[in-house]
């Protein structure tokens, strides 16, 4: 059993210098369109991790309202394309994942793949435009199998960033004192490995906060456990960025 404490700073006092957050959640669905045939994929293959991000989307849905927030989800399996990649990215449009296969992704033509980024990035990343606003704080939900490639994943919960770290440190401080959750940096993935392409468009080049939650999924099988570990992210990320606007604060008026 995980301790959870209670939030105790208002989100209404984050908001007072017009910061706002938005909740983005790339892998949210293993929707696959008939035309694509299930990408020659068993429907057992389909419902599985390679396919999106089981509970990463409830989660998400579950924090929105305590931190008054907006969400943009994907609609789409990541195997069609995965919004968390650039165009340019080899695993943008994966032809195998976890040892499984997708033939419905092998040896696609240049048209093809150039008509999958038209049919689901540009629409999925002109919704994250929308949203956004000038001091929106951008945090992205992801979840992670227990066993990859045969290796079992002790880390419950990595705090993911890019070149800006101010959020990621903070939340990393006050998970320390707030939760007995494990919790790491950077795992079990990095930027090395090409997966906070949301993070550096939306956030990193253009100054605003952001991290990535990758919760590991096991953890968030049936709704009393993902609002449990929706509690406890909601109640580190509002310390966490009250932490940093009164650090503004204080330097403002020093």
């Amino acid at each position: 059993m995980h301790d959870v404490t209670e939030p105790d700073q208002p989100t209404k006092r984050l908001h007072e210098d017009g910061t706002s957050i938005l909740l983005i959640c790339e892998h949210a669905s293993n929707f696959i369109p008939e035309e694509y045939q299930g990408l020659g994929l068993s429907p057992a293959e389909q419902a599985s991790h390679i396919a999106w991000d089981p509970g990463a989307f409830a989660v998400a849905k579950l924090m929105q309202a305590p931190l008054d927030a907006s969400l943009v989800a994907c609609d789409y399996s990541r195997l069609l394309f995965d919004c968390n990649r650039s165009p340019d990215q080899r695993d943008a449009i994966r032809e195998e994942s976890d040892g499984i296969v997708i033939p419905g992704n092998k040896d696609l033509s240049a048209f093809e793949k150039n008509q999958r980024t038209q049919r689901f990035y540009k629409p999925f990343n002109e919704k994250v435009d929308r949203a956004l606003r000038k001091n929106s704080v951008i945090v992205t939900i992801h979840s992670f199998t227990p066993v990859y490639s045969g290796q079992k994943r002790n880390v419950e919960i990595g705090i993911l960033h890019d070149a800006d770290a101010r959020l990621a440190d903070a939340l990393l401080l006050v998970a320390r004192n707030s939760t007995n959750y494990d919790i790491r940096r950077n795992e079990p993935y990095s930027a090395s490995d090409g997966v906070t392409h949301t993070l550096k468009v939306h956030g990193v080049d253009k100054g605003r906060l952001n991290v990535m939650f990758e919760i590991r999924n096991d953890l968030i099988r049936d709704l009393k456990s993902q609002r449990t570990v929706a509690d406890m992210l909601c109640n580190i990320l509002q310390k966490a960025l009250f932490e940093i606007t009164s650090k503004k604060t204080r330097v403002r008026t020093a």
